[in-house]
């Protein structure tokens, strides 16, 4: 080799060595990332939980708050050898429990790897305080103080709604936003405002020593990241309102739903029988329970209901046939005890006077006068044939928001169902069906259903004399919006004109006073004009439905309730006297008439609802 070419070499081999001593220092002197990178393999991170924003009513009460609770953790694989009879003694638990636990998490040890896990949940304070004083005595097990929820006033468990665990379903539907161990909103207002309530989690970077022990803050606790609590949720519910109405549905099945017409915000949303809020506090407790309720409480009737609506759907089809120009209030129609129609076929009607005008049809609930309507707009003669007038008598009444969901902002929200050409076509064959196949319609029966919440926002429109804003239940507040079709009115096809006429017959229905044949004068309250209309709906499964509407005052209404109570018997029995006890609570703050709140307390009809 000649010296030129060894001194190249070594002049190579030199500039190769200066690059590489250059790359390690700045690897290891300039660039710590690999440094980072080998601490975070020997980092643990623990979970701050935030705490869940407050859930309030209109008023500023209280409804969800968060009160403290204490668990005992345990990171399996940092368990040493312990007295397990000395921690069962010091935690209220039998030995076998702890043996149990951890045999359980030796299982599973590849999943939990050093994940901590909840061995026990919702300690009481002072067994905590107790353990907290000797953890150091059981490597491996620690304490965990969070919040759960807590609830001042009773004000509707279906309602509010209850928080637990999410389970691996839940985890899987919402794309690793959540871990095992977190908590969400499973039903009500804490499941359809969980993004607002949740807030963000945070996490405290622990550094493990060789040994796997934890042993002091990751750069000082410089990358953690504190928890960010979640937003304060303001309700449009009346809390007294709600208390109340529960108190008058107790031992009954069904719903009262309150609306403030002018908002289309919800008053009170009562679903009967409810589950008790002591019981949401600690729902794994009780859940079983309340699964294998035969009179399933935990199903919302007043959004999750389909209901024929009855007698209360006569105003519908008065409305449709003013606008149809089939109808006039003067008109008067016969009534002998129903309407008789086809070969000796009748549909029935109680006894008052025949014939009667539109104002006298709606006071004393008339039946035949309604078979009237109902067939002059099905064969109205602008139509080809009846199928083409119960599709156009079909556009009429979804204007008002039957038969298909509002839009409401609460889960869980049924569409009813209003029947069309083809579901008569598919039953009895095209053209072999005419108006009187489907007269049960007039009445609201037949194919017809609705929620309580189609009940109560159809008693909104006729309030407003036309128009209705969608049915919400929360309020727009700092750092909560709400969608803007919320403050948009919601017009019918019907002309506004025509409602004062219907007016008309539901206040003489409630104020005529007894023996005028006004079939709500129970629902009477001295210097509030209450307008209202009694329904009773036929029930396949026993008595019949007990249905009311009424909304007050007459002018510049306040509130707007629909009541339906199952196997109730008469509108007037149960419907209308619940409806207007909540009026009169709502308008007065009091109610004057105890001996009828009292009665219809105490009252008890579960044994004539057959369980499901």
């Amino acid at each position: 080799m000649t010296e030129g070419r060894h001194t190249k070499l070594l002049a190579g081999l030199g500039i190769a060595a200066a690059i590489l001593l250059g790359k390690i220092f700045s690897l290891q002197v300039l660039d710590d990332s690999y440094k980072e990178n080998a601490d975070r393999n020997a980092t643990v991170y623990e979970t701050i939980y935030p705490t869940r924003g407050v859930i309030y009513d209109r008023n500023g009460n209280i409804l969800v708050g968060n009160k403290v609770a204490y668990d005992i953790m345990v990171s399996p694989r940092e368990v040493k050898e312990f007295d397990t009879l000395a921690l069962a003694k010091v935690l209220g638990v039998e030995p076998d429990f702890i043996r149990e636990k951890l045999n359980e998490y030796d299982r599973n040890r590849s999943r939990i790897g050093y994940q901590s896990q909840v061995m026990i949940r919702s300690l009481p304070s002072e067994i905590y305080m107790r353990f907290d004083e000797v953890n150091y005595r059981f490597p491996g097990f620690h304490g965990q103080v969070r919040s759960v929820r807590d609830y001042p006033i009773n004000a509707g468990g279906n309602l509010l709604g209850y928080v637990s665990e999410v389970n691996p379903a839940y985890i899987k539907r919402h794309h690793g936003e959540y871990r095992s161990g977190d908590y969400a909103g499973m039903t009500g207002i804490e499941a359809a405002r969980e993004n607002d309530l949740r807030g963000e989690k945070g996490y405290h970077i622990y550094l493990r020593n060789s040994k796997n022990q934890i042993e002091q803050p990751y750069k000082d606790g410089a990358e953690d990241k504190e928890a960010v609590p979640g937003h304060d949720v303001t309700t449009t519910i009346d809390a007294p309102l709600q208390k109340y109405g529960q108190e008058l549905m107790q031992n009954k099945v069904g719903s009262v739903v309150a609306i403030e017409p002018s908002t289309g915000e919800i008053l009170a949303l009562v679903s009967s029988p409810g589950i008790d809020v002591n019981a949401l506090a600690d729902i794994g407790k009780h859940y079983k329970e309340i699964a294998e309720n035969p009179y399933k409480p935990m199903y919302n009737r007043a959004v999750s209901a389909s209901y024929p609506p009855g007698s209360v759907f006569k105003l519908v089809n008065g409305l449709v046939g003013l606008e149809e120009g089939v109808l006039t209030p003067s008109n008067m129609y016969p009534c002998s005890q129903g309407y008789h129609f086809g070969a000796g076929r009748k549909l029935g009607c109680h006894s008052h006077k025949s014939p009667l005008d539109m104002e006298e049809s709606i006071m004393m609930s008339c039946n035949a006068y309604y078979c009237y309507v109902l067939k002059n707009i099905l064969d109205n003669k602008k139509y080809d044939n009846v199928a083409e007038g119960l599709d156009a008598w079909r556009e009429y009444v979804m204007s008002f928001g039957f038969g298909r969901k509002l839009g409401s902002d609460f889960p869980a929200e049924l569409s009813g169902n209003i029947p069309s050409s083809k579901t008569y076509n598919r039953a009895y064959k095209r053209g072999h069906w005419n108006s009187t196949t489907v007269i049960s319609l007039s009445i609201g029966q037949g194919e017809i259903l609705a929620t309580p919440l189609h009940l109560a926002n159809f008693c909104a429109t006729l309030a407003n004399r036309g128009y209705y804003y969608i049915p919400h239940i929360i309020k727009a507040s700092e750092g909560v919006e709400i969608d803007p079709k919320y403050y948009e009115k919601q017009y019918t096809k019907v002309s506004l004109e025509h409602f004062p006429k219907v007016i008309n017959g539901m206040w003489r229905a409630v104020n005529s006073g007894p023996g005028s044949g006004g079939t709500a004068s129970i629902a009477a309250i001295p210097g509030l004009d209450v307008c209202g209309k009694t329904g009773t709906a036929q029930n396949p499964r026993g008595a019949d439905n007990s249905v009311f509407i009424c909304f007050a005052p007459r002018e510049n209404p306040k509130i707007a309730v629909a009541a339906y109570v199952e196997s109730g018997g008469f509108g007037a029995n149960f419907a209308a006297p619940i409806a207007s006890l909540m009026v009169e609570k709502y308008l007065k703050g009091e109610v004057a008439r105890k001996d009828l709140e009292r009665e219809k307390k105490n009252a008890n009809l579960m044994s004539r609802v057959k369980k499901n």
